[in-house]
């Protein structure tokens, strides 16, 4: 079976983890989000697609869901001790060599996509990972500064990282996506999918973002193969992080109904809510969306690769 999931970072992450478990011999292939990517101390730093890569290639911090395990910050402190920042982002020690061997291979004139790949060859995930582009894309984020009254615009991850979305969010522009275009195998990987999943990562900022690049979305609509979410909304509460704060951005509820809208039937063929929204079921039917209600918490692998095998029977029944 050939498998296509959209990731954003540690909900993605994790959830490709129980994948892998509930269909280990399945051809998967990861389109990761870019969207997040950011330029520190003079590299390039890609979250999404190094928490994906560290998760499945055991090197996660596993109580945080991103960093490296084990890690040390003598050169975050060393930088401090200069004056330099920004010091609210966390580069560990062994994360910063991976940003230095990217940043070195990009400067050489190789792509995203092909870094990526030679970064996978040391962690071996165990899935085929793609940049969803390898054009540059970043996700900014409109607020109102509350001492000043002034609207700015600023990366999402001093929003999210350093304001913890504090700040209501205005709106959500992921800057450069309209002129990009799909990573080379990306467009290929969809349309021979005998599966497309859209794991419980931010529908906005993650799995959004990967749609927003021209050809992605269409792709993705015209696939032969169904397409099933996870929601990532359990009990009107996001699961992890704050998504609420951006799906008010894009006048989306945060309940797993209107997700499940957002995304809209011309791309989810099925989706899965957690039994506490269970009467979210018939109000997917409704908007044309096979809907079942079933656990949706991450505690451990089981579980995800429960969920897993849940979406992949839903995938079958939708047929």
């Amino acid at each position: 079976m050939r498998i296509v999931v959209l990731a954003g970072g540690i909900g993605g992450a994790r959830f490709l983890r129980g994948l892998k478990a509930a269909a280990p011999d399945a051809d998967i292939t990861v389109i990761g989000n870019t969207g997040d990517d950011i330029h520190l101390f003079g590299l390039k730093v890609c979250p999404d697609l190094d928490t994906v890569m560290y998760t499945l290639g055991g090197g996660i911090n596993e109580d945080q869901g991103w960093g490296r395990t084990e890690e040390s910050f003598t050169v975050k402190e060393e930088l401090a001790a200069y004056g330099v920042g920004p010091s609210w982002f966390g580069l560990g020690d062994r994360d910063f060599a991976t940003h230095i061997v990217r940043t070195q291979m990009l400067g050489a004139g190789y792509p995203l996509s092909a870094v990526t790949e030679a970064l996978c060859d040391r962690w071996q995930p165990g899935v085929r990972l793609l940049p969803m582009s390898d054009d540059r894309v970043e996700t900014h984020v409109a607020v109102t500064d509350p001492e000043t009254g002034e609207r700015r615009v600023i990366h999402f991850q001093e929003y999210w990282v350093r304001l913890r979305a504090s700040l209501d969010a205005e709106a959500v522009v992921p800057v450069g996506a309209d002129q990009a275009k799909p990573a080379p195998g990306v467009l290929e990987a969809v349309a021979a999918a005998d599966l497309i999943l859209f794991p419980p990562s931010n529908p906005v900022v993650s799995v959004g973002t990967i749609l927003a690049v021209p050809g992605i979305r269409e792709a993705v609509a015209a696939a032969a193969a169904p397409v099933i979410g996870l929601s990532p909304i359990v009990g009107g509460a996001p699961v992890r992080g704050m998504a609420d704060k951006v799906l008010a951005a894009v006048g989306v509820e945060s309940t797993a109904a209107a997700v499940a809208r957002h995304y809209g039937a011309d791309l989810l063929d099925g989706w899965l809510v957690d039994p506490a929204d269970a009467d979210a079921v018939a109000e997917v039917e409704a908007a044309g969306i096979a809907c079942r209600a079933v656990p949706l918490m991450m505690t451990d692998v089981a579980a995800t690769a429960e969920m897993a095998r849940a979406a992949m029977a839903l995938a079958e029944a939708s047929r």
